[in-house]
Formats: structure tokens, C-alpha cells, sequence
């Protein structure tokens, strides 16, 4: 008995082995179909960039952008539903969060414009983050085949490690999405300081010869003073 019962636990052990690589074999694909995207371009001056993303039904969508380089930092936003309607507008801005619960199905246009600045190009990053009624993770179907009896050990085991899986990686999705805004604000920043280090160098020189042209211009002129004494 005692044999048959070790006989017994090292085959629900292997069997829990093999489920965990199954799905690891699978991961891939469960995890790898994230509709999230970002971008980074540049818009030129006078003209306005649209995209489209798909979305599903009573799902969310989230679009966040920052505008990175360019004099003003600010452009138009504009986000349209796929029956046309406005449903989303910002005017001059720099910066924007915005949910769009539920979504619709189809493609949602999103539209930034520049045409309002005759010289200046703008760099824009934006990032859209789908979430469907269930989630991020759709891997629901990667477990269809690894039904057991209710109640066995092997089912509480597979149900332990989809929950723990799932729940890592939306944190580090979310990680990664946090990571990508904060590069987006560091760029702005830095073009931000590089441009104002330019005017302030610009100026500071242009300052210190006006001030060296003053200076020459009193000492020759003082210079023709003490020489008409002289004379």
C-alpha cells in the first residue's frame, strides 16, 4: 500500500509539471496578443497626424501623450468614436489622460494637430492601453485542455498558478507602461533645459559684447580726449 501510494503521489506530481510547462508552452501566445502601443513622431508645423485603433465592446481604452520638443509644447488633441462623434477635444495643451468606458467596436481615430503653429514642429509621444471586459490577459482558452475530475489536487494546483501568473503580469505590464511615460517626461524635460541652456548662452554672449563694445567705445573716446589736450 505504501508503495502504491508514493506510486500515486509521484504521478500527480508529474502531471502538475507537465500542466505548468504546457503552459508555459503557451504563454507565449496567451501574453504575446496585448493590444497596447505606443509611438513617438513628429508632427510638422501647419499640418495634423490621425491614427486608428481597433477596440472591442465594453472594453476601455486609454490614451495618455506628451508633447516632448517644439516651441510651445502644446498641440490640439482630438479623439472620434467609429460612428464620427467628438468625443474627446483639448485645445493648446501639452500633456493628457484620458479614458474612453465602454468602447465601442471599431476603430476609434486619434488626431493631433499642429496647424495652428506656422513654424515650429512638435514631437509627440502617445501610448493607448486596451483592456477587454475580462482583462489584458484573454489566456482563458490555453486551460480548456487541462480539465481534471473537481476537486483533485492537480486542479487547485493549475488555478494557484494561472492566478499568480496573471496577476505578475499585470504589474509588470503596468510597470512597464509607467516606465515608458516617465522616459516621455524625462525627454520633454531634457529637450525643455537644453533649449533654455541655448537661449541663456545665446544671451549671455550677446550681453558680454555689447558690454566689451561699450567699454572700447569710452576708451576711445576718452583715448581722443587726453590726445586733443595734448595738442
Amino acid at each position: 500500500m505504501d508503495a502504491l501510494w508514493r506510486k500515486s503521489r509521484s504521478r500527480g506530481r508529474l502531471l502538475v509539471f507537465a500542466a505548468v510547462f504546457v503552459w508555459y508552452a503557451g504563454s507565449v501566445s496567451c501574453f504575446g496578443q496585448s493590444q497596447d502601443s505606443e509611438f513617438t513622431f513628429l508632427l510638422p508645423a501647419g499640418r495634423s497626424e490621425c491614427f486608428f485603433q481597433n477596440a472591442i465592446k465594453n472594453g476601455t481604452m486609454e490614451v495618455e501623450y506628451q508633447v516632448i520638443a517644439g516651441a510651445g509644447m502644446d498641440v490640439d488633441f482630438t479623439v472620434l468614436s467609429p460612428q464620427g462623434i467628438r468625443l474627446i477635444y483639448e485645445s493648446r495643451r501639452s500633456d493628457g489622460v484620458h479614458v474612453v468606458e465602454p468602447t465601442e467596436e471599431g476603430d476609434y481615430e486619434i488626431c493631433f494637430d499642429n496647424s495652428f503653429s506656422r513654424f515650429s514642429e512638435k514631437m509627440v509621444f502617445f501610448e493607448i492601453i486596451i483592456e477587454g471586459q475580462g482583462g489584458d490577459v484573454g489566456g482563458d482558452d490555453e486551460w480548456a485542455g487541462l480539465e481534471e475530475p473537481e476537486g483533485s489536487l492537480l486542479e487547485y494546483k493549475l488555478e494557484d498558478i494561472r492566478e499568480s501568473m496573471e496577476s505578475l503580469y499585470k504589474r509588470l505590464e503596468r510597470s512597464r507602461q509607467m516606465q515608458t511615460v516617465l522616459r516621455a517626461f524625462e525627454a520633454r524635460d531634457r529637450n525643455l533645459l537644453e533649449d533654455n541652456l541655448w537661449r541663456v548662452s545665446f544671451w549671455s554672449c550677446a550681453s558680454v559684447v555689447v558690454m566689451l563694445c561699450v567699454a572700447l567705445t569710452q576708451w576711445l573716446g576718452r583715448a581722443g580726449t587726453c590726445g586733443g589736450r595734448l595738442y
